[in-house]
């Protein structure tokens, strides 16, 4: 089941379920951006864990193995993991930047076209900050520069 069926039959995300919209309710409302907030609060967290639990796995397992193949092996082992502990990092700063725009007023417009993200956009990928037409004009544009 992917991420947005989950979120479509009533599932949690970071453990924060998914929102459920009233009728006539204002799109980004208080309610919803209380609800945005703690997602993203709740998936910072889980990352922040994760990079905790990186800090102290590799000084756990930091040994100087003397047969130079188990030293390589440990060395390539620590830098996926700080590669994979640079991209959480760069987007915690992201999930810092979309909680700023929350308190500023300015989040589930897309920065593109000024109109509505959409709710369900948002649950998948809480920190776009394009609509789904401008993503994908986007995508399309980097496909053509790429193949130049």
């Amino acid at each position: 089941m992917s991420t947005v069926e989950k979120q479509k039959a009533g599932h949690s995300m970071y453990g924060v379920d998914a929102y459920v919209e009233t009728k006539g309710e204002e799109y980004m409302g208080e309610a919803m951006k209380a609800h945005f907030t703690k997602l993203l609060g709740a998936w910072k967290g889980e990352l922040m864990q994760s990079v905790d639990r990186t800090v102290d796995h590799m000084k756990d397992e930091a040994a100087n193995f003397p047969d130079p193949a188990d030293r390589a092996s440990q060395e390539e082992e620590f830098a996926l993991e700080l590669r994979n502990r640079d991209r959480e990092r760069k987007l915690i700063k992201k999930i810092d930047k979309t909680l700023q725009k929350i308190q500023d007023g300015d989040y589930g417009w897309c920065e593109k076209c000024g109109i509505e993200i959409g709710l369900r956009r948002l649950e998948a990928r809480p920190t776009a900050d394009l609509c789904f037409d401008c993503k994908e004009l986007d995508e399309k544009k980097e496909k053509q520069v790429g193949k130049g």
